[in-house]
């Protein structure tokens, strides 16, 4: 290769520029990280430097692993959740192998073609998602802000002010920082006293250390730990691949999927092996990042490697920070997160009512469960049964009689499937129809045997009064599974 294609292969952050705006992206994420990855562990009821540990190793796995350059992937609140009750039943051992078997499975996934299903994501639900993330983000600052001195209030009303109002002046650092760094020395230097990052628990002062986790090898023990791994894959995954598409629409640019599967799988069991609780994507930090002009894998696993050193080497400087600060940087991610347009009365009367409904759906499922995958999934059935439903009512029936009256066809028109196909044995006048019934399926298309069923219901209801049905137009696909499903479904109705 010659000198200068060497030059063209360098990576995007390898530029001095490029890389200044990395690591100092990566930098806001891992203080804004910190207290995160500590308030996780308390919610999956295990120590502190098991959720800083996870958000470590998942950063510096996923930056070489993953499929979406800039996104951020750390210790989560879905996955705390979902571990809670093996740590608090079986113990630390059991969370870390059911973490390294999540891993797994979500490799396995990947290698499956599970990023595939992305496609069938429908935009109402990726703007509920979005607005339900941006809900949940907003509502897990409050309790940060009930109960403490007047002085908070004053803290994140300038932090906010610095955040709103720097980037009009210079984006040269992110305003973020600009606004952890001033707040924290103006609490450190006036002594003013307010909740700080070391009250949200103790901080590590040693490295990740790599070990086996501590569970007999059993039968018993992968069914204790099996459908534990299972939730953590699926959502794990659920989460990762909808943040990386969301990071795909802000950025303009396409991530590979199924590299971002198997990269969640390759990162959760290094996590696994190093003590850390496991994780996904976080859309917050992942947003704080992309919104401070970060877009390659530099920042990831800068983020990484500064949270460890923060909250090892500089951990009693990183305990100081006022969690106001903080709380003011995820309150901004908040208002940026949610898709105000959405919510517009003038985009909601031109929005068909159905979209409507699904995007409040999943918003609403998702703030009541405080769990994303139940909020998508919901999501997702409420706008397949909508689209089935509409789908259904665009199928019509016309007839025409022959001038010498002894054929009767009937054209239909539309997408046949099990919604629109049920009613269309009701369709046909067979009392009074002539012996010789041309069913015309020029305009219409067979999706499944629902529909060939009732083809035949038709079929055998004429056959009972002596009359015949000839169906035509079929295209190839229809008439292959017509021909494949045809009367094994005679005498059903």
């Amino acid at each position: 290769m010659s000198l200068p294609a060497v030059l063209r292969a360098r990576p995007a952050w390898s530029s001095l520029r490029v890389l200044r705006v990395e690591a100092l992206s990566g930098l806001v994420v891992a203080l804004a990280l910190i207290p995160e990855a500590v308030s996780f562990s308390i919610i999956a009821g295990v120590d502190p430097r098991v959720g800083l540990f996870a958000s470590f190793t998942m950063a510096v796995t996923i930056a070489l692993t993953g499929g979406r350059p800039a996104m951020i992937s750390a210790a989560t609140g879905a996955i705390a959740l979902v571990v809670a009750p093996l740590a608090r039943e079986h113990g630390l051992g059991y969370l870390l192998a059911a973490v390294v078997l999540g891993g797994v499975i979500q490799v396995l996934l990947a290698l499956a073609g599970v990023a595939r299903l992305m496609r069938f994501l429908p935009r109402s639900v990726m703007v509920g998602f979005v607005n339900a993330l941006a809900v949940l983000i907003f509502l897990a600052q409050l309790p940060y802000l009930v109960g403490v001195p007047w002085t908070v209030y004053a803290l994140l009303a300038a932090g906010l002010a610095i955040m709103v109002g720097l980037p009009r002046l210079t984006r040269a650092v992110p305003a973020p920082l600009v606004a952890i760094v001033a707040l924290t020395a103006v609490t450190v230097a006036a002594g003013i006293a307010v909740p700080t990052v070391g009250d949200q628990g103790e901080l590590p002062n040693s490295l990740p250390v790599l070990g086996i986790p501590a569970v007999p090898l059993t039968w018993q023990t992968l069914t204790v730990i099996a459908p534990f791994s299972l939730a953590i894959a699926l959502v794990g995954l659920m989460e990762s691949l909808m943040t990386a598409k969301l990071v795909d629409d802000l950025t303009d640019t396409h991530s590979d999927k199924t590299r971002e599967s198997w990269g969640q799988g390759v990162a959760n069991i290094v996590t696994g092996f190093f003590g850390g609780m496991g994780g996904c994507a976080m859309i917050g930090q992942t947003m704080i990042n992309v919104r401070s002009g970060a877009r390659t894998r530099a920042s990831t696993f800068l983020a990484g490697v500064f949270l460890l050193v923060l909250v090892v080497a500089l951990g009693q400087v990183v305990a100081r920070i006022p969690m106001a600060a903080l709380v003011g940087v995820m309150i901004m991610v908040a208002v940026a997160t949610f898709d105000w347009h959405s919510v517009r009365p003038r985009t909601l009367r031109r929005m068909p009512r159905s979209e409507t409904t699904v995007m409040i759906t999943t918003v609403a499922v998702t703030v009541a469960t405080h769990n994303l995958a139940i909020g998508v999934v919901v999501g997702v059935l409420v706008a397949t049964v909508a689209f089935a439903r509409r789908v259904a009512h665009l199928v019509s029936v016309d007839s025409v009689l022959d001038p010498d009256g002894s054929t009767k066809i009937y054209r239909v028109t539309g997408q046949l499937f099990f919604a629109s196909s049920n009613d269309l044995v009701f369709q046909f006048d067979y009392p009074n129809d002539p012996p010789n019934i041309v069913v015309d399926l020029t305009d219409a298309h067979i999706w499944d045997a629902s529909t060939v069923a009732a083809l035949d219901a038709v079929t055998t209801k004429y056959a009972a009064r002596g009359g015949t049905v000839t169906i035509t137009g079929m295209n190839a696909d229809t008439e292959r599974r017509h021909s494949t499903l045809a009367g094994s479904f005679a005498g059903s109705h």
